[in-house]
């Protein structure tokens, strides 16, 4: 593997680089603050090329790769990690299905208003009983003639209030267990999709998470993704690439709280000392460093595999895995060397500690990373 940046990852990293501290760094604490949706950061993230970074320009997008989408949102999470999972879940989870799995018809229709940011994307998948059993599914889609009628529920839908396209899993099927899932393309317009409410979350909170609710939703037939039964591959190949976003907003976290220890080591002073000069910090600064390091290493490589076109479900579990972890455990001894201020808004290890938690859980909890790896290592 060449753990060489080209040209034009190096040129994506450092333009999210120079966005993120002269727009991002005070959004952030805006964003935390009002817990509003940064509606003109994503629109310039749009302008920049950022929401459809992987789709090729021929949908609009800017042609690149999920390296440089790995990077810009490493980039953007370190400033405001609410922010990096809207870009995430619209792109890995909403963009590419359509783009990997999509008609041509499909593609072109979808993905040029999505490239732009102009049109959100969101991923209806959990349900009240159904979060990590994906294949618990209740939503039931009745084929009717040439449509679809959906009904049911669905729960901590990132993006779900500003989504125009939703990619929406249902029963097509209830005998036939997780072969029984159906995946569709809905334009959120359509009547009988309706936002029940947002959650009230401890962190990322200009990312709202909605509950949804289809109520005899009739959609066109055409906007079956790929064919009835296929849902649940298509999920699972959707959080296959998803959990790079997530790995890379974990790293971005991570990484944040390392920097603002560094920076709160070398002016707090103790004892007649900069609290950088005693061992008991400086070892946690060195295992958040390498820690960091290691966690961006297996990120960038799940993305080159997926660019390669590579089979690359065990390492993007390992990267999620890991760099969610890195995240909690980086926040956490980022808040304990800031001491007493870690703990006060004052600081932004406080909001990096409430964000860094929902890494270990959204898109496959740790503790399903973990049965995807060893599933992969035994050879299942």
């Amino acid at each position: 593997m060449d753990l060489e940046l080209t040209d034009s990852q190096l040129r994506v990293r450092d333009l999210m680089r120079r966005f993120g501290v002269e727009r991002l760094a005070q959004a952030g604490i805006e964003t935390d603050r009002t817990h509003r949706f940064p509606a003109e950061i994503i629109k310039e993230l749009g302008e920049l090329g950022i929401m459809g970074i992987f789709v090729p320009e021929t949908y609009g997008g800017a042609g690149m790769d999920h390296v440089s989408y790995a990077l810009a949102i490493e980039e953007i999470s370190v400033h405001c990690a609410a922010t990096g999972v809207i870009v995430s879940a619209h792109s890995s989870l909403a963009v590419w299905p359509i783009l990997g799995l999509g008609t041509e018809d499909q593609k072109r229709r979808f993905l040029p208003e999505m490239a732009a940011g102009r049109h959100i994307g969101c991923f209806a998948l959990t349900e009240p009983q159904a979060g990590s059993d994906a294949a618990g599914q209740k939503t039931r889609a009745v084929r009717d003639g040439d449509s679809y009628v959906i009904n049911g529920t669905k729960n901590f839908i990132t993006n779900g209030p500003q989504a125009s396209v939703a990619i929406v899993f249902a029963m097509t099927d209830p005998s036939a267990g997780h072969h029984g899932i159906s995946a569709f393309i809905v334009d959120t317009r359509t009547p009988g999709w309706q936002v029940v409410r947002n959650e009230d979350k401890m962190g990322i909170h200009g990312a709202h998470s909605a509950q949804l609710s289809f109520s005899d939703m009739r959609l066109p037939a055409d906007c079956l993704l790929t064919e009835e039964g296929q849902g649940f591959k298509v999920a699972m190949k959707t959080l296959d690439g998803g959990r790079i976003g997530i790995a890379a907003q974990a790293v971005g976290i991570a990484r944040a709280a390392l920097e603002e220890s560094l920076k709160y080591a070398s002016q707090r002073r103790a004892f007649g000392s900069t609290i950088g000069s005693f061992q008991a910090i400086q070892w946690k600064l060195a295992d958040m460093a390498v820690e960091v390091d290691a966690a961006r290493l297996l990120t960038l490589q799940a993305a080159a595999l997926k660019d390669a076109g590579k089979v690359h479900t065990k390492q993007s579990a390992m990267a999620k895995l890991f760099a969610a972890e890195t995240a909690m455990k980086a926040a956490t001894e980022a808040l304990q060397i800031h001491g007493g201020y870690g703990y006060t808004k004052e600081f932004k290890v406080e909001r990096l500690f409430r964000d860094a938690k929902i890494t270990e859980i959204y898109e496959g909890t740790s503790e399903i990373q973990r049965l995807v790896i060893a599933g992969q290592v035994l050879g299942r």
